[in-house]
């Protein structure tokens, strides 16, 4: 009789493979187990073991934990993905070495259960039978097996660095500022007065441009051998690309740089960190904006117009994201030519545009060394109607603060047909 692991290599095997009836059969074998009394034990054992091996072979080649949460509820189920964050926090368990503050904050936030048996728990919280559950759990490990190279945003655990790793993307993410910042955001979301939404999130662009500056002026006066980092936003179907291109246009505008992984799902945000908050409290604010316009747009549509509801909704959010962009790269220019004049006439200061200028080429190096092959695309737009809604739309949003295939820039504005 085959032992635990060859058990699981037999299923794992046959569940990668196209024939149904074989990886059935596998499967039964694993419900049987080894034949020895603690034979479904030794099975489970078996699976989480090598679960937390795959985890583990993933973080130097760039993933962290929410990346794969995110993928593996992405690509399977959230059931998979509540199985993964208990396999996280058992190999958190077992981690000697140095481990970065920002490495356990995602573990935190993730929720992973720790208990000891690990499989047996998570099926018992799902409902799952033993069949069920040991189908999941094969699925989820092929999956984590199947995982490509990303790339290194940060010093993951064990390497060199580790243990003393900045929180990279997350400017002091919970200091007053950006509590003001998401309060007010927050409110502009909420509220049915589009006056009241413009001076809510003005005011938050305000604060997180002033913030930004003032980060970039500190950071200079200072001995630093600091390098941009990054986040990945996502950029789930549907409508992967117009999300795609509405992370390009807030970066753009924000001094930093993006790079979709279609096939993977998000989009990866490359610059310094106060600059990299401001591109995620935008774009998952504009992201709100925009789904709730171009369902009112949708609603408001003339009978009989002749075009596909996804057709429409596509060309919407692409004019949304370009003409957001625009808004944005202008009120980023003005705000920065008022810091600038002003940093001009205090006597001794950092004039801001070289010190600006600096750190836009220090994005760019950084980006150049990630991703060395990244390729341009082109969206297309196939709806006229739905690109005047969408750059409508944008001109009333708030403006809310101021492996696989080859990763791409998503560029160009797209001709509307």
């Amino acid at each position: 009789m085959p032992d635990a692991d060859e058990l699981v290599a037999n299923a794992l095997a046959a569940v990668r493979g196209t024939d149904v009836r074989q990886a059935e059969r596998q499967l039964d074998q694993l419900m049987v187990g080894t034949g020895a009394a603690d034979g479904t034990t030794a099975v489970d054992v078996a699976l989480l073991h090598r679960l937390v091996r795959g985890l583990g072979r993933l973080w130097p080649r760039g993933w962290q934990p929410v990346d794969v949460d995110r993928l593996v509820g992405r690509r399977l189920d959230a059931r998979a993905a509540r199985l993964v964050r208990d396999a996280m926090a058992a190999q958190r368990r077992e981690q000697a070495e140095p481990v970065p503050a920002w490495w356990d904050d995602q573990l935190r936030e993730l929720a992973g259960s720790a208990e000891e048996n690990v499989l047996t728990g998570w099926a018992t919280r799902e409902g799952l039978d033993r069949a069920d559950a040991l189908r999941a759990a094969v699925d989820t490990l092929a999956l984590v097996e199947s995982l490509p190279p990303i790339a290194v945003l940060r010093p993951p655990p064990g390497t060199a660095g580790a243990a003393t790793a900045r929180t990279a993307g997350r400017s002091r993410s919970g200091s007053p500022m950006l509590d003001r910042v998401r309060a007010l955001l927050a409110k502009a979301e909420s509220t049915t007065f589009p006056a009241e939404a413009e001076a809510l999130t003005g005011k938050a662009q305000e604060l997180i441009t002033r913030h930004s500056i003032d980060e970039a002026l500190l950071a200079a006066g200072a001995e630093r051998d600091d390098v941009p980092g990054g986040v990945r936003l996502s950029t789930d179907t549907p409508y992967a690309g117009a999300k795609a291109l509405l992370v390009q246009e807030v970066a753009a505008a924000n001094r930093c740089e993006a790079v979709w992984s279609d096939d993977l799902g998000f989009a990866t945000v490359l610059g310094w960190p106060a600059d990299l908050v401001a591109v995620e409290l935008l774009y998952t604010s504009l992201l709100v904006q925009a789904t709730a316009a171009m369902l009112r747009g949708r609603a408001e549509r003339r009978p009989g117009s002749g075009r596909r509801t996804k057709v429409w909704d596509e060309s919407f959010l692409n004019a949304f994201a370009l003409r957001i962009g625009e808004r944005l790269q202008n009120a980023t220019k003005a705000a920065t030519e008022a810091a600038d004049q002003a940093a001009a006439e205090t006597a001794g200061a950092e004039r801001l545009l070289p010190v600006l200028a600096a750190r836009g080429e220090a994005v760019r190096e950084r980006l150049d060394t990630l991703f060395p092959g990244v390729t341009r695309h082109r969206l297309s737009v196939r709806d006229s109607e739905g690109w005047s809604s969408g750059t409508s739309a944008a001109d009333r949003a708030s403006l809310d603060v101021g492996g696989g295939r080859q990763p791409r820039q998503v560029r160009g504005r797209p001709d509307p047909r």
